[in-house]
């Protein structure tokens, strides 16, 4: 354990829940302890814009934030190093450096590793399609995104087997063929739509409202192919090779796809530092958790974001994954600062996350949005709808979000947006 004063809160990562979760820990809990960040850099990235970074819509500058200056105003401490491994028995981790970082309590929000490596040549590193997933990866998209309209050729976009994250494919695969058409190039760039799911629209949740027919019927009209049940075996220079399955599993078709530019998002897994550490995660190295985002095993340890395991509703013929929203991820890290709250109290924890779904997926000229409650079904509310105003409420959502990370804001974006919905929702008397 820590040997100061006052009980030590570390908090491993700063993305979208651990930039916000060192916020709301530091107003729920104030002086009473000292809160710490690791993460692998200084920098807070926005990453639902990493699709239009990957078209040129946005430059990485305009999405990024320095969170030194912001932490420092707060009183919360940055270490910018990053982590190697976790010891929980021992309650340290291990720093980049070499130095060892004790802690009472951890809040693991590492986010995922991305896992490319589990397809042969997958990926932008080693392999031959393109990722939108970190804005470095989206960076480098773009310069191949321009070579593709400038000598037009096949495009493949979608989402490998055991991915989790379905939302940035189907608005990825509608900017571009928005930015195409701007580029007055379309009609020469046949596009496929290559995803694990049974059907379009499943996104991980089995559909919410109507967005297998809204995302059907927005293809349809862009002309984007689509293959679902489907199963990436390896990818070459210009070509995919997709295994398609029937829903009870059985082999339906072999596709070799030709491609000019494909971005593929991979499946997730734990990152290096807790993967394996036997109590605290699953096989995949995601955080094993309790209702109330606590660590069976470490009950010092919460954790929250896409870094949880929470297990697929039911079996699908190819590996499909449960996707962590904003809203999710928002609601796990109220409640884990509420439960610190009282466990400095010398209370047990209480609070829980209501696992909804919230969802803007623009499309550059349009979109889809969806309101999930609770996210898997069966449900009080399954709404979808789209329209020019998703675009807006996404660009909206953009300034404001990182406005709030700029300005250390700890108050409830997701939750004001899911009562403004389920206004809307009650008025139409749907």
């Amino acid at each position: 354990m820590a040997t100061q004063q006052k009980p030590r809160i570390v908090i491993l990562g700063a993305g979208l829940g651990g930039s916000i979760a060192a916020y709301e820990i530091k107003e729920a809990l104030g002086d009473r302890a000292e809160i710490i960040v690791v993460n692998k850099g200084h920098t807070y990235q926005f990453v639902p814009s990493n699709p239009w970074v990957a078209v040129g819509w946005r430059k990485r500058e305009a999405i990024e934030v320095d969170l030194r200056p912001v932490f420092k105003k707060k009183g919360i401490a940055l270490h910018a190093e990053g982590a190697t491994r976790l010891d929980p028995a021992r309650n340290i981790v291990h720093l980049t450096g070499g130095a060892e970082l004790a802690y009472d309590y951890l809040v693991i929000a590492t986010g995922p590793e991305l896992a490319f490596d589990e397809i042969e040549g997958l990926g932008p590193h080693t392999g031959f399609t393109q990722s939108v997933c970190q804005v470095d990866h989206a960076e480098a998209a773009s310069k191949v995104f321009d070579a593709l309209a400038a000598n037009p050729q096949p495009v493949v976009i979608g989402a490998v087997q055991g991915a989790s994250c379905f939302g940035p494919a189907y608005e990825f695969a509608m900017i571009v063929d928005t930015e195409l058409r701007k580029r007055k190039v379309r009609d020469r760039v046949p596009m496929t739509f290559v995803t694990s799911e049974p059907y379009v629209g499943h996104l991980g949740l089995d559909g919410v409202g109507d967005t297998k027919g809204l995302l059907e019927s927005e293809m349809r009209n862009r002309h984007i192919k689509w293959i679902t049940n489907a199963k990436v075996s390896r990818v070459e220079a210009g070509k995919m090779f997709v295994e398609e399955l029937s829903d009870d599993g059985a082999h339906k078709a072999d596709h070799e796809l030709p491609f000019g530019f494909s971005m593929m998002l991979p499946a997730f897994r734990g990152v290096p530092a807790v993967r394996g550490i036997e109590g605290l995660t699953n096989p995949r190295g995601f955080i094993l958790i309790d209702k109330h985002q606590r660590n069976p095993s470490f009950t010092n340890i919460y954790s929250l974001g896409v870094c949880v395991a929470i297990a697929p509703a039911y079996k699908t013929a190819v590996p499909v994954g449960v996707p962590k929203t904003g809203f999710m991820i928002e609601s796990m890290v109220t409640a884990v600062a509420q439960n610190l709250k009282e466990e400095l109290a010398s209370k047990a924890p209480t609070h829980e996350a209501t696992w909804n779904a919230i969802c803007l997926a623009d499309f550059g000229d349009g979109g889809v949005a969806f309101f999930a409650q609770p996210q898997i079904p069966p449900r009080n509310i399954n709404w979808s709808g789209s329209g020019k105003w998703v675009h807006l409420a996404k660009e909206a959502f953009e300034g404001y979000f990182i406005g709030k990370v700029k300005a250390g804001k700890s108050e409830l974006f997701f939750e004001k947006m899911a009562l403004n919905m389920m206004g809307a929702h009650k008025l139409k008397g749907e």
